[in-house]
C-alpha cells in the first residue's frame, strides 16, 4: 500500500503537513508571530466567518509551531493552540456538555497511521478488536439532545466544555429529525455541514438579499447555524458520528458500528446509513479503507478533508482513554487540501459550440490535490457577480467533485482598494453580435452559427459521429472557404470540392467523403451527442434515444414527457425542449441527407415508434433488457477498468443498450459494477458496500450475446453470475 494520500505529485506541491518533519522556528519572534496567525485563522474557522487561510497553509503553520515547542518548551505558553480544543480560540457558550467534546489528533499518511495503531496496541496490550473508518466531514460539530424521542436542544462544540445554543437553526438540518422513530432519551453528536449543491443555493439566497457571498461551504454552514433573524433560510445537512445513551437493543455497551446502524434506524443520518462507514478487522484493512475514501471523496457531494479511524469496541475506547484535547482511541487522517488560495490574474471569456458565453478565471498556478491548476470555471456572469471576485484578488479555489476547479470566493480583507469590479461584455466577444441574456448562461444571439468550428469538431468526435480524418485544420479550411456552416453541410461534400482545400489530395478527399457518408447509419444516440443538445451529455443523450426510440418521438415530446427520463427535471426539460426546437431545421437537413434518426432496439415511450422521413420502426430488443431490475426500472451500472473490445464510452453505451443506466460513481444505490483490468478504488468500494460485481470479460460476452439476439446465451451468462 503506497502512501498515496500524502505524497506530493511534484516538487512544487507542498506536502501534507508532517508535524514530525516540520522545521522549527529559529527565532522566538517568528514563533510568536506564527502563534498569532494560527489563533486568528482558527478563530475565523470556528466562528464561521470567511476563512483567513486554506487548510494546507494552516496545517503547515501549526506543524511548525508544534515542532518549535518540542525543541523549545520554554517558549510554549500555557494556552498554546497545540494543546487546546479549537486551538484555544473557539467560543464557549451557555450550554454545558454532558462530557467534553474533544477534537482529534491528526496524522498525515500511512506510516503515521500505522504508528498510531502501534501506540494504541501498546495501550491495550493487544491489537484493537476492530476499527471503524468514517469520512471526516468539513463542518461544524454539534451535540443534539433528544428527550422521549423529541429534539429538545442543540449546541455547538464551542470550547469543548460548553457551546452555543443553536437549536432553532439546527432543526432545519436534513438528517437531524425533530422526532425519532422511538421515544428514547439520547445525546447525538455529529457535523452540520453544507453539501456542494446546497452551497450554490445558499450563495444565491445570500447575494439575492444584498449580502456578500460565502467563500467556503464550511464557513457557510457555520455562519448559517449561528445566524438569527435572517430573511432567508439557507439549507443545512447533518451526519452523526457518535451517540450517548442506549439506542440498540442490548443489555450493555455495543460497538460503535452497531450504534450508528441503530441510530440510523431511529431516523438520524449516520455514516452507516450513507455508506461512508467501513468496519475493519486490522490496520491493513483500515489503511485500504482510508485510501478508498480519499479516492472517492469527490463523488460524495460534500466536503471531506480526511478520514477518521476509531476503535470500534467500547471497552477498547475505555482502556485507551483520552488526553486533555483528544481521545487516544481515534485519529484523523488528513487528505491533501482540495481548497487552496491563489491570485486571480485575469478573467477570459470562452464561446462554446452552442454559442454559450462563459467567463473563465486565469489563476496563478497552484497545486490542489496533486494537480496544478491554472484556470477555473466562474460558471456564468451572475455567478461571477455573486462571488464578488476581481482581478488581482487572492481567491479560494477548489476542485469541485475533485475534477473541475472552481472559485468559491475571495479574501476581501486582502483586496486592493484600487481594484474595480469586472465588466461583463455587452456584445459577443467572437463575432461582436448581440448577446441573449434571458437565461443564467448568456449566449451569442447567433447561437451555433457563431461557434460553427466548435460545433463541427464536436459532431465529428469519436463519441459522437466518429468521422475519421475530419480534424481541426480541415474544419477550419471548410468553414473559411464557406463550404460548411453546419454538420448537415458535411454530407454535401464531394471529392472535387475538397481537393481545392490546402494540402488535400484526391485520395485523402475520397477517403474523407467515404468516412462522412459511412456515418449516416449511426444510431440516434450518436446523432444526439453530436448535435450537443444543451444540458445533455453522452449519458443523457443515450437515455433520451433509448426512451423515445426515434427523433420524431423526441421532437414531439413536451416538457412533461421529457421529465420521464431519468436525470431530467423541470428546468432541464424546458431547456432541452427549447433547444430541440432551435435544432429542428438542422435535424430536417440531416434527415434529408439520409442520416439515421432511430435508436436500434428501442421501443419508444409507449412501446411503439412514430415515423417520419429517415425513421424506421425500431423493433424489439434482440437480446432483451438484461440490465433491468425486477420492477422493470433500469439497473444503475458502473464500468471501471478495461472491457475487452470496448472503449470506455462504448462500455457505457452497451450498459444503456442492455437496459441499464450508466453511472460514474459507486454508491449504495449502485446495482452492478463491471470490473476490468486497471480498475481502481471503485472496485474496492463495491466490495465494501456489497454491490454485485461482474468481471469485464463476462460483461463483454453478455454484450455480444445481447447484440446477436442470442437470448439463451444472455440467460446463461446472467445465471452464471
Amino acid at each position: 500500500m503506497t502512501d498515496t494520500w500524502t505524497t506530493p505529485s511534484s516538487p512544487a506541491d507542498p506536502p501534507i503537513v508532517d508535524a514530525e518533519a516540520a522545521t522549527p522556528f529559529a527565532e522566538r519572534a517568528a514563533y510568536a508571530e506564527a502563534l498569532a496567525a494560527v489563533r486568528a485563522a482558527a478563530a475565523a474557522y470556528h466562528n464561521g466567518s470567511d476563512l483567513r487561510m486554506d487548510d494546507a497553509t494552516y496545517d503547515a503553520l501549526l506543524a511548525r509551531v508544534a515542532a518549535t515547542e518540542t525543541l523549545r518548551p520554554d517558549w510554549k505558553p500555557a494556552d498554546s493552540p497545540t494543546e487546546l480544543v479549537g486551538a484555544g480560540v473557539a467560543a464557549g457558550g451557555d450550554v454545558p456538555h454532558s462530557e467534553p467534546m474533544l477534537g482529534l489528533d491528526n496524522v498525515f499518511g500511512e506510516e503515521q497511521l500505522r504508528r498510531w495503531a502501534g501506540r494504541l496496541e501498546k495501550l491495550l496490550g493487544r491489537p484493537a478488536a476492530g476499527l471503524v473508518v468514517e469520512p471526516k466531514i468539513d463542518g461544524l460539530a454539534i451535540a443534539a439532545w433528544y428527550v422521549d424521542g423529541r429534539l429538545a436542544r442543540v449546541a455547538t462544540r464551542g470550547d469543548g466544555r460548553a457551546g452555543e445554543d443553536v437549536t432553532g437553526q439546527a432543526r432545519r438540518a436534513v438528517g437531524l429529525p425533530g422526532q425519532l422513530a422511538r421515544p428514547v432519551t439520547i445525546e447525538v453528536r455529529g457535523e452540520v455541514f453544507m453539501t456542494d449543491a446546497d452551497f450554490v443555493v445558499a450563495n444565491e439566497m445570500r447575494t439575492g438579499h444584498g449580502e456578500p457571498p460565502f467563500a467556503h461551504p464550511r464557513s457557510a454552514a457555520a455562519g448559517t447555524l449561528r445566524a438569527e433573524g435572517r430573511a432567508y433560510d439557507a439549507p443545512l445537512s447533518f451526519i452523526a458520528y457518535g451517540v450517548r445513551g442506549a439506542v440498540a437493543d442490548a443489555a450493555g455497551p455495543v460497538p460503535h458500528s452497531v450504534e450508528m446502524t441503530a441510530l440510523a434506524d431511529l431516523g438520524v443520518t449516520t455514516t452507516a446509513a450513507t455508506g461512508g462507514m467501513t468496519v475493519c478487522a486490522t490496520i491493513d484493512d483500515a489503511v485500504a479503507a482510508v485510501e478508498a475514501l480519499r479516492t472517492a471523496r469527490g463523488t460524495l457531494g460534500y466536503g471531506v478533508d480526511g478520514a477518521v479511524v476509531k476503535a470500534d469496541l467500547p471497552q477498547d475506547r475505555e482502556a485507551a482513554g483520552s488526553s486533555s484535547r483528544a481521545p487516544r482511541w481515534g485519529i484523523a487522517c488528513k487528505f491533501p487540501a482540495d481548497t487552496r488560495t491563489t491570485r486571480l490574474l485575469g478573467i477570459e471569456v470562452q464561446i462554446g459550440r452552442t454559442g454559450v458565453v462563459t467567463p473563465v478565471a486565469v489563476l496563478e498556478p497552484v497545486q490542489i490535490s496533486g494537480v496544478t491548476v491554472t484556470s477555473a470555471t466562474l460558471h456564468n456572469f451572475d455567478d461571477l457577480t455573486r462571488r464578488n471576485v476581481r482581478v488581482g484578488d487572492v481567491v479560494f479555489v477548489r476542485r469541485a467533485g475533485d475534477v473541475i476547479p472552481e472559485i468559491t470566493g475571495a479574501k476581501l480583507d486582502e483586496r486592493d482598494p484600487a481594484s474595480t469590479p469586472y465588466e461583463a461584455p455587452v456584445t459577443c466577444p467572437r463575432c461582436d453580435g448581440p448577446l441573449d441574456r434571458t437565461q443564467k448562461r448568456w449566449r451569442c444571439a447567433r447561437g451555433r452559427a457563431c461557434g460553427a468550428h466548435e460545433a463541427l469538431a464536436y459532431f465529428a468526435t469519436r463519441d459522437a459521429m466518429d468521422i475519421e480524418g475530419l480534424g481541426d485544420k480541415i474544419i477550419h479550411g471548410l468553414v473559411a472557404a464557406g463550404m460548411v456552416t453546419d454538420p448537415a453541410d458535411l454530407y454535401d461534400l464531394d471529392a472535387d470540392r475538397l481537393v481545392t482545400l490546402d494540402r488535400m489530395g484526391e485520395i485523402s478527399a475520397a477517403k474523407l467523403v467515404a468516412s462522412i457518408q459511412a456515418t449516416t447509419r449511426r444510431p440516434l444516440s450518436r446523432v444526439l451527442i453530436g448535435l450537443g443538445v444543451r444540458m445533455t451529455g453522452r449519458a443523457l443523450s443515450r437515455r433520451l434515444a433509448r426512451h423515445f426510440g426515434t427523433m420524431r418521438a423526441l421532437l414531439d415530446a413536451g416538457v412533461a414527457e421529457l421529465q420521464q427520463v431519468e436525470g431530467i427535471g423541470p428546468e432541464r426539460a424546458e431547456t432541452i425542449a427549447a433547444d430541440l426546437v432551435e435544432l429542428t431545421p438542422l435535424i430536417d437537413k440531416l434527415v434529408a441527407r439520409g442520416v439515421n434518426m432511430v435508436e436500434p432496439g428501442a421501443a419508444g415511450p409507449a412501446g411503439g415508434t412514430a415515423s417520419v422521413a429517415g425513421d424506421e420502426p425500431a423493433g424489439a430488443e434482440p437480446g432483451g433488457t438484461p440490465l433491468r431490475r425486477p420492477d422493470g426500472t433500469p439497473m444503475r451500472v458502473v464500468v471501471t477498468g478495461a472491457v475487452p473490445g470496448l472503449t470506455r464510452n462504448e462500455g457505457n453505451e452497451a450498459v444503456e443498450r442492455l437496459g441499464g443506466t450508466a453511472s460514474s460513481s459507486v454508491s449504495a444505490r449502485t446495482d452492478l459494477v463491471v470490473v476490468g483490468e486497471g480498475a481502481g478504488s471503485k472496485a474496492d468500494k463495491a466490495a465494501t458496500l456489497g454491490v454485485r460485481v461482474m468481471p469485464a470479460e463476462r460483461f463483454a460476452a453478455l454484450v455480444a450475446a445481447h447484440d446477436s439476439g442470442d437470448a439463451g446465451a444472455v440467460a446463461a451468462i446472467l445465471a452464471d453470475g
